[in-house]
């Protein structure tokens, strides 16, 4: 399907800036010949809507993340009807979205219907294509979060037409495409999980059970661990951690977050919004070895052991403790980050809904704690950085392939909604595959990642 794709006998300027060239019959004209723009308002009982880089325009209530709400008059939102598009304020990122819903959308969008209906599934490849949405940046307008895309000047630009037939031939085609390659996608992304599943096993299994398979057990006497190694002991929190209030003098030293992935990591390492003070004196210190909590997201895995000297947030819910009897922090960090304590916590949080949980300092230095000998604990960290090597081996390697096929997919759409292969003579051998399949690709059943990528890889280990 991948191998031995060829071009166009022959091959004419395009007129068009980003495209150099198209085949001879193809046309090139002005994208207000192809789309129309629509201005319908005042529908204000039809269904919010959300545009997606992702699965297109569907209804808000559809898309799982939050959200802006409207916070305009609903009759002034724009109406939007399925298999129009929408100039988002993301458009120029991710491509012009095609709707898959019908109802309102903010007024600073823009909405534009084709003017024939053979041209849609086409346009729909087009408009998502690498070539294209790099071409809309020389359209787009203002700074930062206010960017958007100038529509009267892009109407002006032209883009590439295919006949009728031709465009079939093309979406065919690459419904087959982005099927196999999206399979091959979701199976490796489902190994990544399987793996980092696997290696989190290892580890809580190691932090509460200990590492020899035969060792003797006895009643820990709480409910979330079960049984422990006989000579492990059980303490509570408040005995081997001590709250620690220091504050920093200067406000000079480095600012740091709780990531529930990567734990205490130092500003700029993960993308969060963080508050910007105009002075830090007086926040809250840590050091290495002390364990900071983020109380409102603690049975999230907001909390970890810091490996960095730095100010947190001075947040009344952020707190920090010290190791102050039986724990190695190395291990301590582990034993609060594992599934079995994370359930612990989150029966232990309290509030009016999920996203609104708070684990107080009392309740957590409530809790119980295993604490196996000092010597077992070392054995058991170089069993844990064993499997965490191994796993993020595993996973750098998948997601590296991951980004191959993803650039591949993406290099593919381009060049064949732009005629640079000519894809007729294979696509008339192929069934027609359901629209859906073009924007959100195929999650079904899974295929051999080597049927589908040894072909284009050029020889990357798969």
């Amino acid at each position: 399907m991948f191998a031995g794709l060829k071009p166009y006998a022959a091959y004419r300027d395009s007129g068009v800036v980003w495209l150099p060239r198209v085949p001879t019959h193809w046309q090139s004209r002005r994208l207000k010949t192809v789309v129309t723009e629509r201005k319908v308002k005042n529908h204000p009982d039809e269904p919010l809507l959300a545009a997606t880089q992702s699965r297109g325009v569907i209804r808000k209530s559809d898309f799982e993340s939050r959200t802006v709400e409207a916070t305009k008059s609903l009759e002034t939102l724009k109406l939007v009807e399925v298999d129009d598009f929408v100039i988002s304020l993301r458009s120029f990122q991710g491509g012009i979205e095609r709707a898959y819903a019908r109802g309102i959308i903010s007024p600073a969008y823009t909405i534009l219907r084709p003017r024939r209906a053979s041209d849609l599934n086409y346009l729909t490849l087009l408009f998502k294509s690498r070539q294209f949405i790099d071409a809309l940046t020389l359209t787009v307008t203002g700074i930062r979060e206010g960017q958007s895309i100038e529509y009267p000047r892009l109407a002006r630009d032209l883009v590439p037409v295919p006949p009728p037939d031709e465009q079939a031939a093309i979406v065919k085609y690459l419904a087959h495409a982005h099927a196999r390659i999206d399979k091959a996608i979701a199976a490796k992304r489902r190994m990544i999980a399987l793996v980092e599943e696997q290696a989190q096993s290892v580890i809580d299994q190691a932090v509460t059970r200990g590492l020899a398979s035969g060792a003797h057990l006895k009643d820990s006497g709480v409910e979330w661990l079960g049984p422990i190694p006989t000579d492990w002991s059980i303490r509570r929190a408040k005995y081997v951690l001590k709250p620690i209030d220091v504050r920093t003098a200067t406000g000079s030293e480095p600012r740091l977050t709780v990531s529930s992935s990567l734990g205490v990591v130092p500003k700029g390492t993960v993308n969060v919004y963080m508050f910007e003070a105009a002075s830090y004196v007086g926040h809250k210190l840590c050091w290495p070895g002390d364990l900071v909590i983020n109380s409102l997201w603690a049975w999230g895995r907001g909390l970890a052991v810091s490996k960095h000297h730095g100010i947190v947030s001075s947040a009344y819910g952020v707190y920090r403790l010290r190791v102050d009897g039986g724990l190695e922090p190395d291990f301590l960090n582990e034993l609060v980050r594992s599934n079995a304590y994370h359930r612990e916590l989150f029966v232990n949080s309290r509030g009016v809904w999920k996203s609104r949980l708070q684990l107080t300092d009392d309740r957590f230095l409530a809790t119980s704690l295993p604490v196996p000998p000092t010597n077992e604990q070392h054995a058991i960290m170089m069993v844990v950085e064993t499997a965490r090597k191994e796993s993020h081996a595993a996973v750098a390697l998948a997601t590296k392939q991951i980004d191959l096929l993803e650039a591949f997919r993406a290099r593919l759409t381009s060049d064949v909604v732009t005629g640079q292969v000519d894809v007729r003579a294979l696509a008339a051998t192929l069934a027609t595959l359901p629209v859906t399949t073009l924007a959100a690709g195929s999650t079904g059943a899974e295929e051999s990642l080597h049927e589908v990528a040894e072909e284009f890889l050029e020889g990357e280990p798969i």
